[in-house]
């Protein structure tokens, strides 16, 4: 193998290069100062990455949304979140982009979509951002809805002055619209994003 090596019948490569080193007691760059060249550009790299690593949940420019499980109740007025264990895949947005539009990130709950309903929109495991502090129905406008003590996400729809739960799944024999009147149907908030795996 030295000979096939010093006779340039078979290239050099990282782990017979760093063999001989140590079987020689020499450095890789007495073996191959070109191999000892690339394993040094690969340490500065590495080295440059990590002094990169950027703190998510401590950096100024960032707010982080708290992902949880909506506890509702059949006719209460309102409703409370219980923070999630396993945060899983965490949500971030600018401080500048939320400015501009006006949330504040202690409004903002993130959600898992349950159910095929809201299909081609949503599917079950996305997440969805909820502003709990815009609870005016919009017409058109897709809503986390406490309706009948069920956590439902919902387009709101306004037919005939009476406003309506609307799935966007086109099955709506098995997802037909519900009416969103009183207090079986109280809005906690607007979805204002998505996160999907989904394509």
């Amino acid at each position: 193998m030295v000979s096939q090596h010093i006779k340039g019948r078979r290239p050099m490569n990282l782990a017979a290069a760093t063999a001989y080193a140590a079987g020689f007691g020499v450095s890789l760059a007495e073996i191959s100062p070109r191999l000892a060249a690339e394993v040094e550009a690969t340490k500065a790299l590495q080295r440059q990455s990590r002094s990169h690593e950027v703190d998510l949940d401590n950096h100024p420019d960032l707010e982080r949304i708290r992902r949880v499980t909506l506890r509702l109740e059949a006719g209460v007025n309102g409703f409370a979140v219980q923070s999630e264990e396993n945060d899983g895949m965490p949500i971030f947005f600018r401080s500048d982009w939320l400015r501009q539009r006006g949330y504040k990130p202690y409004q903002l709950v993130a959600i898992k979509v349950m159910g095929h309903s809201m299909e081609p929109t949503l599917y079950p495991d996305d997440m969805v951002v909820i502003n709990t502090a815009d609870s005016e129905p919009k017409d058109g406008k897709v809503f986390a809805v406490n309706y009948e003590g069920q956590a439902v996400i919902k387009r709101l729809v306004r037919d005939g002055g009476t406003w309506w739960l609307s799935s966007d799944n086109p099955d709506q024999r098995r997802y037909p619209r519900k009416e969103c009147a009183s207090s079986a149907c109280l809005i906690v908030g607007q979805v204002i994003h998505k996160q999907s795996e989904q394509i």
